[in-house]
């Protein structure tokens, strides 16, 4: 294999391990949000996963977004692709707060 081809082959499987969106999960366990804040990048897909035997629900406290009543082993999934800073709670049970931090 020639040191061309090589270069090209490592050229494309970074680009595409750079295309494939960050992902964070946000366990709901316990009555809280685990963990309670995360720090991430624009375009990071985060999924909350409820593993408490009874429903929450995630809620932007700006009411830009806002979960279904998740049972045991369900999941919600978001996608945030600009900086900022989103305080969220669970609708069912408001004590539950979480924060996500997404900074370039």
């Amino acid at each position: 294999m020639t040191a061309l081809r090589c270069i090209g082959i490592a050229a494309f499987l970074v680009a595409s391990a750079n295309a494939r969106a960050q992902e964070t999960v946000i366990t709901i366990e316990n009555f809280t949000f685990n963990p309670a804040e995360v720090a991430i990048k624009p375009g990071t897909i985060v999924t909350w996963k409820n593993a408490d035997d009874i429903p929450h629900s995630v809620v932007e406290a700006a009411a830009k977004f806002r979960s279904k009543a998740l049972d045991t082993g369900e999941t919600f999934t978001m996608t945030f692709a600009s900086a900022g800073e989103i305080a969220y709670f669970c609708g069912l049970h408001p004590f539950m707060m979480g924060k996500i931090n997404i900074k370039p």
